[in-house]
């Protein structure tokens, strides 16, 4: 019996302390929920302990799984949803249209940032003509630890524009990004295309962020599918809303699964967790610039300085790949 209790009073510990976590998230009633839901689990469950090592041993067990059940049937009744009060610049996915070779975008992102406060909000539609798509990029931006970076994919077009996907977590407009509620529904996922005067300077100039730019090796065939799957999957997004998850459902993990329908082989890695050194696994994978070493590439893809230089430039794109491998 003693056994028995011992592994019921593990188990209560260990998913109380999900509980717990999940209650803190998603209570009502703000920072008052949050500690009320999660006090009185807390000490419920020390009290069916308690009960169950003075001899109501069954009594104790089932009240705990009649409760954790109840528990896990909210969780699972918690939805994602499009209508919230969302922050400004993360008021829109971005959807598209394709037409042959041609693919209009909705709700392109071009902000001017002079802070995270003051920015002036505009959102466009964009047209773009796959047979001009000549280059793809993808950029790491730090604003912590080397293991953890956010990571933008940017087109290339014969006519000189770059656009950039980002997947964000999208936060209210009284949300902060928090990694761990990441892991309980605190937020939902969205997909925007952006200017890169936009996601890259608000990254390196305004949150002072460290960002770096990589050339990556596709045919042309891949960068079109890569391009098309963008667009699909925000497509996709705008009309069913998904949760973010820290783990499974990032910035780093869809891009893998979108990569994982276009090359064959693609083989899971520690560096799709870890973003911050996603390069190189694509270096592993063939996808940078040959002959170059992982040290050489990372060093000359240093955007940050060039892009605080460049400012609100028109030739902002032009300046921050000037001596990138892979760009002239």
């Amino acid at each position: 019996m003693r056994i028995m209790l011992s592994v019921f009073t593990f188990l209560i510990i260990l998913s109380s302390l999900w509980a717990v976590l999940a209650l803190w998230f998603q209570a009502h009633w703000g920072i008052a929920g949050r500690y009320l839901f999660s006090g009185l689990w807390v000490v419920g469950s020390l009290l069916l302990i308690w009960l169950a090592w003075k001899g109501s041993a069954w009594l104790g067990i089932g009240i705990y799984v009649i409760a954790f059940a109840g528990l896990l049937f909210w969780w699972n009744s918690l939805e994602p949803s499009h209508d919230r009060d969302w922050a400004d610049d993360l008021a829109h996915i971005t959807t598209g249209e394709v037409q042959g070779s041609t693919v209009v975008l909705h709700n392109v992102r071009n902000f001017s940032w002079r802070s995270d406060q003051d920015y002036d909000t505009v959102w466009e539609t964009r047209q773009y003509d796959l047979n001009q798509l000549a280059s793809v990029d993808v950029v790491t931006s730090y604003w912590g630890i080397p293991a953890i970076a956010h990571i933008l994919v940017s087109f290339g077009f014969s006519d000189g524009r770059f656009i950039t996907f980002t997947v964000e977590v999208r936060r209210e407009q009284t949300e902060v990004f928090s990694e761990l509620g990441g892991f309980f529904k605190q937020f939902e996922l969205a997909i925007i295309a952006s200017d890169e005067r936009d996601v890259i300077h608000v990254r390196t100039n305004v949150r002072g962020e460290d960002a770096y730019l990589y050339r990556v090796e596709l045919s042309d065939a891949a960068m079109r599918s890569l391009f098309l799957a963008y667009v699909n999957q925000a497509n996709r997004l705008a009309e069913q809303p998904r949760f973010y998850q820290t783990v499974t459902a990032n910035c780093t993990t869809l891009v893998f699964k979108m990569m994982q329908s276009i090359v064959d082989g693609l083989p899971f890695d520690y560096r799709l967790l870890l973003s911050g050194y996603l390069p190189s696994y694509i270096q592993k994978m063939g996808g940078l610039q040959p002959d170059v070493a992982m040290a050489e590439l990372r060093q000359a893809g240093r955007i940050t300085l060039r892009a605080r230089e460049a400012g609100h430039s028109k030739n902002f794109s032009r300046v921050i790949r000037q001596g990138v491998p892979g760009w002239r």
